[in-house]
């Protein structure tokens, strides 16, 4: 399983602007687009690297919901070199604002890959740290809401307008990178229709043979029917207020009190997908593969969300 790095998320800042500029990437709430840079900014490889670094961080990287989504936008935004210092307080600002959602998100990871290594996963800690994930998670946006406002009145009407394009553009890749999984497993292990969601990286790390593959598959139908129901829709129509108030001259982060679900939705519904998936994966593994898995989730686990690179 692919776990990106501090170098990897760097590489994201660096050149995430032209994946997310160049591409009109249509998701269940619409689309998002910004005028695409020069083609020489970055070659081919490097955004195809990009593309799957930022798919595998959203696949794993729930605990702020919408605010990750802003302050990661914040990495890629075209700001005079006046605005920087500022800009880049406020993305710290935002980071920290998330410390306890990011926490309990570690805290969850750390209880699965003790429970992997171990083999043998306490259901009732596991449940005890997705719960803790989804109640710090419905706390972010108030605790943000300063930092928002602040951000709002740091940025020009274009540059706004621009974080908007590049906030929904990270819900499209958001929901295209979770719910790969379940169109791979909809399709099973057809050659033409590769899998290349968790399953399929899992396999390649840790050389899962095809039993192993299909008793996961297996599992995993039944174990997916516990994760909570996330609604697309529910999330496109906030951003979608969010956005249009956030493009206005006027802007107050406090009014947008749905945010506070908005959030706890896609921290607990990741929370819960990623404890599922462990749930299933791990009774098939070898001692040796039990032994590697722990030790990747241990390593992603503490590995900085890109707060403080």
């Amino acid at each position: 399983m692919e776990y990106e790095t501090a170098s990897s998320l760097s590489k994201i800042s660096k050149i995430a602007a032209v994946f997310l500029g160049a591409s009109v990437i249509v998701g269940c709430g619409g689309a998002a687009a910004n005028t695409p840079p020069p083609a020489a900014a970055a070659r081919a490889s490097d955004v195809d690297d990009v593309a799957d670094a930022l798919m595998e961080h959203h696949r794993h990287h729930h605990h702020g919901g919408v605010t990750l989504m802003i302050a990661l936008s914040l990495d890629t935004l075209g700001i005079s070199s006046e605005q920087r210092t500022a800009v880049e307080k406020i993305r710290r600002d935002l980071h920290a604002r998330m410390e306890l959602a990011r926490a309990a998100e570690q805290g969850l990871v750390a209880t699965l890959a003790d429970g992997v290594a171990a083999a043998n996963l306490d259901a009732a800690a596991v449940d005890a740290a997705i719960a803790q994930v989804t109640a710090a998670a419905t706390s972010v946006h108030d605790a943000s809401t300063d930092v928002l406002n602040e951000l709002h009145a740091a940025l020009t009407p274009p540059e706004r307008a621009a974080l908007v394009d590049k906030v929904e553009a990270h819900w499209a890749v958001w929901q295209k990178a979770n719910a790969e999984e379940q169109t791979a497993k909809a399709e099973g292990s057809n050659p033409a229709n590769p899998e290349r969601g968790r399953l399929a990286l899992l396999a390649t790390d840790l050389g899962l043979t095809q039993d192993q593959i299909d008793k996961i598959r297996a599992s995993l139908g039944e174990r997916m029917k516990a994760v909570p129901r996330l609604d697309p829709q529910e999330i496109s129509t906030y951003l979608r207020s969010f956005g249009d108030a956030f493009r206005g001259d006027k802007f107050d982060a406090k009014v947008f009190t749905r945010a506070n679900d908005a959030n706890a939705h896609l921290a607990g519904w990741g929370a819960a997908h990623l404890a599922h998936f462990i749930e299933a994966v791990s009774p098939v593994l070898t001692p040796d593969q039990r032994a590697e898995f722990a030790q990747r989730l241990r390593e992603h686990s503490v590995h900085s969300n890109g707060g403080n690179e």
